[in-house]
């Protein structure tokens, strides 16, 4: 038994997908991993976006707090400075003296002093009485009255107002001598230099802007690059709404400050860059980075480490699975000492490996040997032929070989009747004949290097080494002699006999198998010649040869019409009228011109392939059947039914629709079933032709008189006609037994209301007996041979054409065969 081939294969491509396996495990693990880390790093990045933003908004809170104190901080150096001024005796004297030279010249000089650009005296109805010469005294121009309104009603606070396009900071300071006789006003612009402090004090951007008549944004100062001011230009600000600009590879976060001073507006924006609060979370992400590349590796590499160590057991498994399917079961596995779960898998493999091993040993044990008898049985003897055939000197091929050594001789031997002891005296005493045969055999003096098989039912094997022609023929003999002696079993003697072939190598065949094809074939020689022993002959396979493509030619020639239907004319004794015929079959074969019957139909029946001949021959009668019919007189067809046909529980069925086809009568086909075909299998026989008969057609038993059970049957088979066999009637006018036995048919069969056909009919003293004896129809060559479909009408013109001209003539009834 070979335990290589799909199962081999298959094993030999698992170690690939165990590898497969582990790169998966590995795969998985680091996707997993990465799936994680980028989970991680989108939160953490959101949480930063998020964490930075608020932390900006918060930002951008307390630096709005320290312009604010920046500013205020400048309003009360301011207000102090003016505080000193309104304090000053010579300057209350000036200003009550109402000398404004002096008032001009103490504001000047004082201005100067603490920073102020702007100097003012303003009475107690907050109308200008002395303007101070300072550098920008003159940009205040009519917006001085407006500055003063404003800064009246919180004079100490401070204000800031866009003068001529610049930003200044204004405070008024009251002058009490002691009533209230004034207020001293001072101012200066807002810097640069304060934008810039703004900046360092807090890491923001600051710009103060002011709205042009075009309606952009005017930028009067600012600490953002140059490159920022378009877009701070162009910006749109809700006043405390955050707003994002993108500058660069930079993202500023802006908030609007609005100052005001009468109608002019003036708006401080800070800014803040988002990159610079995010950089050092960055810088973390970024270490976070560092070391999930480093974990990934090390995570790879325990990956690898743990698939291995996974799947280099399961590997093992498999090439252990690969040498159990080599036929290996001795090598046993690795990790069974193991206790974890790879451990308790190699146990039970191993177990495993152990059992199939004994199954093995016991399979081959059974496979090899036949269990009724013990004997090796037929693979074993054919790998032993093979094996001494391979092992034989001749088989290297040298002359001197094949002169120097014997063959190989194999004696096949079948027993005679044997189905018989099985039908009387039952299958277990049919095994102990084949038990007490096999050991008969055995004990015929056989070599212990020669082997008695048993090849299967009742065929026994004997393989010869070292032996030719006639040693086989002599052992042969011997086992002949054997079975002349009967098997006791107690009370009961059996008689035997056996058919024996011999074939021999090299002479008989190259091979194992065709020696012992051709053995079996002598053996069947010589069980139908009844010689008991046979050596093979080539001439005996001829017929065989010829048989092995016969099946395919029958398909063939029922596919391309190479079959033809003839009939042979049936005659009314009466009468001396045609009124029936049997349909025949012929074949028209394309290289060995017409054949009979007898040279294919036998093999049909064997093979089965009859039913469908009978079903073509169905078809071709009911296609000729209206042809063949006269005004005067109805023509009745015959047809001839085989043991597979009746068989067929479906055969009704199609003979039906058959009829139907073709609008043909059952009454118009008389079914023709032999003795034997009835036989074989009575019930199922006896259904069919039920089913046949309640369908219409008329039934006829064939060949009557040579089966030996029928008569058992005819009382309750539907039959309307019996056809005596032509053995009994052509030997009817020599033979008184024959005649006899056609007399009592005749007589039988009109006692049971049927009517007779006796078939043979060849000259006219059995032509007349037959009518004397009450016979109803007769056939045979004195009547007619079998014609083509297509001329039998013809042939009936002319018979009773003839038979008319007879009577008219000579007053005879008796016909004279046409040609």
């Amino acid at each position: 038994m070979s335990a290589t081939s799909p199962l081999g294969s298959k094993a030999s491509a698992v170690p690939a997908r165990h590898w497969g396996l582990s790169a998966r495990i590995v795969a998985l693990s680091l996707a997993l991993l990465l799936l994680i880390q980028a989970a991680v790093f989108s939160v953490i990045r959101v949480s930063i976006d998020q964490s930075a933003r608020q932390q900006i908004s918060q930002e951008l809170q307390v630096g709005e707090r320290v312009w604010r104190r920046l500013l205020d901080q400048n309003a009360l150096k301011l207000a102090q400075g003016g505080a000193l001024l309104a304090a000053d005796f010579g300057f209350r004297s000036a200003v009550s003296s109402g000398d404004l030279e002096t008032i001009r010249s103490v504001l000047d000089n004082h201005g100067a002093r603490i920073g102020a650009t702007v100097t003012a005296l303003i009475d107690t109805n907050l109308n200008l009485t002395a303007l101070g010469e300072g550098r920008d005294a003159r940009a205040l121009g009519t917006h001085l009255k407006q500055v003063v309104q404003r800064l009246s009603r919180n004079p100490q606070s401070g204000q800031t107002a866009l003068i001529n396009g610049q930003p200044y900071q204004f405070v008024m300071v009251p002058m009490r001598a002691p009533t209230l006789i004034g207020w001293v006003l001072m101012g200066f612009p807002i810097s640069q230099a304060l934008v810039d402090e703004m900046r360092s004090l807090s890491d923001m951007h600051l710009a103060l802007v002011a709205p042009a008549l075009s309606g952009a944004s005017k930028v009067l100062l600012t600490t953002l690059p140059p490159n920022a001011l378009s877009l701070l230009q162009d910006a749109q600000f809700s006043k405390g709404d955050l707003k994002e600009l993108v500058v660069g590879a930079d993202t500023l976060v802006a908030r609007d400050i609005k100052l005001d001073v009468g109608s002019d507006e003036l708006h401080t924006i800070l800014l803040r860059s988002f990159d610079e609060v995010v950089a050092p979370f960055r810088q973390a992400q970024f270490a976070l980075a560092w070391i999930t590349a480093l974990g990934v590796v090390l995570f790879g590499i325990g990956s690898v480490f743990v698939a291995r160590k996974v799947t280099t057991p399961l590997r093992s498994l498999v090439d252990a699975s690969q040498k159990i399917a080599e036929g290996d079961y001795e090598t046993p596995l690795e990790n069974t000492g193991r206790t974890d779960e790879i451990g308790g898998l190699a146990n039970a493999f191993d177990q495993m490996r152990v059992s199939i091993g004994t199954q093995q040993t016991e399979i081959r044990r059974l496979a090899f040997r036949d269990r009724l008898t013990g004997l090796p049985n037929r693979a074993r003897f054919r790998e032993a032929l093979q094996a001494a055939i391979a092992n034989h000197p001749a088989a290297a091929g040298t002359d001197a070989a094949v002169t120097s050594a014997k063959g190989l001789a194999i004696v096949v031997l079948d027993l005679d009747r044997f189905k018989n002891i099985n039908d009387v005296l039952g299958y277990s005493f049919g095994d102990r004949v084949l038990q007490a045969v096999s050991k008969r055999l055995s004990n015929q003096d056989i070599r212990t290097h020669d082997m008695v098989a048993r090849l299967g039912g009742n065929a026994f094997a004997i393989l010869l080494t070292e032996s030719d022609t006639n040693n086989a023929l002599r052992i042969a003999q011997r086992i002949a002699k054997s079975f002349e002696d009967p098997l006791a079993f107690g009370d009961q003697t059996i008689d035997l006999a056996a058919a024996i072939g011999i074939a021999c190598w090299p002479a008989h065949a190259n091979d194992a198998d065709l020696l012992l094809s051709h053995a079996e074939v002598a053996m069947y020689a010589a069980k139908s010649k009844t010689t008991g022993i046979q050596i093979y002959d080539p001439a005996m396979d001829s017929a065989s040869n010829l048989s092995l493509s016969l099946l395919t030619e029958l398909r063939h020639a029922l596919e391309h019409q190479e079959l033809r239907l003839y009939l042979q004319p049936k005659i009314e004794l009466g009468l001396s009228a045609a009124t029936a015929a049997e349909a025949l079959i012929r074949w028209q074969h394309p290289t060995r011109g017409l054949l009979g019957p007898m040279e294919f139909i036998p093999f049909a029946e064997q093979t089965g392939f009859v039913r469908q001949i009978t079903l073509w021959i169905f078809a071709e009668v009911a296609r000729h059947w209206h042809s063949l019919q006269t005004t005067s007189q109805a023509c009745q067809v015959a047809i001839n039914l085989s043991t597979r046909d009746l068989m067929d529980h479906e055969l009704p069925i199609h003979l039906d629709a058959i009829l139907k086809k073709h609008k043909v009568p059952a009454s118009g086909i008389c079914l023709e079933i032999t003795e034997s075909a009835m036989m074989d299998d009575p019930a199922r026989a006896e259904a069919t032709l039920n089913a046949l008969h309640q369908a219409g057609f008329k039934l006829s038993i064939d060949d009557f008189g040579t089966g030996y059970s029928s008569l058992a049957y005819l009382k309750r088979l539907p039959v309307d006609q019996l056809k005596i066999d032509k053995s009994f009637v052509m030997a009817m006018e020599r033979d008184k037994g024959d005649a006899m036995i056609v007399r009592s048919t005749i007589d039988m069969a009109h006692n049971l209301s049927l009517t007779v056909v006796a078939e043979g009919v060849e000259n006219a003293v059995v032509y007349n007996a037959l009518k004397k004896l009450g016979c109803d129809e007769a056939q045979g060559y004195l009547i007619g041979k079998p014609i083509p479909a297509a001329d039998y009408l013809n042939w009936r013109v002319q018979w009773n054409r003839q038979l008319d001209l007879n009577r008219r003539e000579s007053g005879l009834s008796i016909p004279i065969p046409l040609v």
